[in-house]
């Protein structure tokens, strides 16, 4: 494959992993009305739903009441998230000079595993909900492995 083409790959798959960044780091700010929302408004959820999730809402509405800059975490995490999308701007302009932050990526996703399993039962999550915090490190390998190895492709054209 020529250079161009495997370009064009690579520049396709960091965009999309930077707008999922980008949406992923955006979910965090507005935590308190989109769990508002989705669980039908303050007053109307009836038991309907998941109880993890009732009792999230139950945490962040009266977090929220009480103690609403608590949530000044929530932005900073926001925040790193779109910050970490800048950084994938390297590999946007030259892969094969700034594969290492694709590999440093790669490190973190594979992070997110320990810190899931180790974390989550301290903070008593739901089995279930560490399984998908695990998904996120692990789907993210995917595209971040594609990278890696189109990147290697680019550099033995040139």
């Amino acid at each position: 494959m020529d250079s161009p083409k495997i370009l064009f790959k690579i520049r396709s798959l960091l965009i999309f992993f930077m707008i999922a960044l980008v949406v992923s780091g955006a979910t965090a700010f507005p935590v308190y009305s989109e769990l508002k929302w989705l669980l039908g408004g303050e007053g109307t959820y009836h038991g309907a739903g998941p109880d993890w999730l009732w009792k999230v809402w139950k945490g962040v509405r009266d977090t929220q009441n009480t103690y609403p800059f608590l949530f000044y975490g929530f932005d900073w995490l926001a925040f790193a998230h779109l910050i970490i999308a800048l950084l994938f701007i390297g590999p946007y302009r030259d892969p094969v000079k700034n594969k290492w932050v694709i590999q440093w990526a790669m490190l973190a996703c594979i992070g997110i595993l320990p810190l899931a399993l180790i974390a989550g039962p301290i903070r008593g999550i739901p089995w279930y909900h560490i399984v998908v915090d695990c998904c996120f490190g692990i789907f993210g390998l995917i595209p971040l492995f594609l990278l890696l190895r189109w990147t290697r492709q680019l550099e033995n054209v040139k």
